[in-house]
């Protein structure tokens, strides 16, 4: 069963996640981040190569020809999570999407980000409903009491 990690009150969910992503790099973990908006998923690479000043962090799209070899890949839809090979299952995947990835069950673990924004905070409500009703484990963190 996936287990579900909701890390909320964070003030960009876009910043958040490459800090999540370079810190998960630099300990040999691998990511596949959903985000089916193209500019969501243009600004994501875009930060992604500009997010750690003395690093780099290899990533690529889903569907590009290295990205059996690269440890985050960027999913722009759902046809990107369903031709991933098996072995994806292990990497963590991380919702940048406004809706429940599709065959996110698939995975070990589903990180959401949560803005301290209202309506960003409802959204994440609903899909953390549905999470709950599919039998998900459920851990949430407070990102504001985090220093």
């Amino acid at each position: 069963m996936t287990r579900v990690f909701v890390y909320y009150r964070l003030p960009n969910r876009l910043d958040a996640a490459c800090g999540l992503v370079a810190r998960a790099c630099a300990q040999g973990k691998d990511f596949i981040i959903y985000t089916p908006d193209p500019e969501r998923a243009q600004l994501i690479d875009r930060l992604l190569w500009t997010q750690a000043p003395l690093g780099f962090i290899p990533h690529c799209r889903a569907d590009a020809p290295l990205a059996a070899e690269t440890p985050v890949l960027i999913a722009g839809g759902a046809e990107h999570l369903e031709t991933l090979p098996p072995t994806c299952s292990r990497a963590r995947l991380l919702n940048l999407d406004d809706g429940i990835p599709p065959g996110f069950e698939r995975y070990e673990n589903l990180i959401e980000l949560v803005e301290e924004n209202a309506a960003d905070r409802q959204r994440a409500r609903e899909r953390t409903r549905r999470y709950q009703a599919m039998g998900c484990e459920i851990r949430y963190t407070d990102m504001a009491t985090k220093h």
